[in-house]
């Protein structure tokens, strides 16, 4: 449904939502080992969500990372960072000019869907994904 990147980019958040502790800043050596994935694809990653203003992030020794604390960061706000608005107003057949006044053959059978997509990817916010991780047993990598 994602692309690779904006799947790890989910992971990334989510372990950093649940690993800092006290503005605890995570380095990438520890992100890229927790979710299993190769440093330099995992630094480009953190590379794009602090140029979107999710993560802060400090160079050097103590430096690290952490969640943006200006505003509730949801997985719409990751998507859109890594992949674009694409997903939700791309169209599905990949069609530039596909509207609701100039629609494809498939336009109005996933209206619905993306709109349910829309929905749940603005509403799930990082603290509410950080709460499952740590009271449900779920996990961020294939075991």
């Amino acid at each position: 449904m994602f692309s690779k990147s904006c799947e790890y980019a989910i992971k990334v958040m989510i372990f950093i939502a649940v690993r800092q502790e006290a503005g605890a800043r995570i380095g990438l050596d520890e992100i890229a080992e927790a979710i299993k994935s190769p440093k330099p694809f995992t630094a480009k990653i953190l590379q794009q969500l602090a140029r979107a203003q999710l993560l802060d992030s400090v160079r050097g020794r103590s430096g690290g990372f952490i969640l943006a604390t200006e505003k509730q960061i949801t997985l719409g706000d990751i998507v859109s960072a890594i992949d674009g608005e694409k997903i939700i107003t791309g169209c599905v057949l990949g069609f530039k000019d596909c509207s609701e006044v100039h629609p494809c053959p498939v336009h109005y059978k996933f209206k619905s869907v993306r709109e349910f997509l829309t929905g749940t990817l603005l509403k799930t916010s990082m603290e509410e994904l950080k709460e499952v991780m740590e009271e449900q047993d779920v996990y961020l990598v294939s075991r």
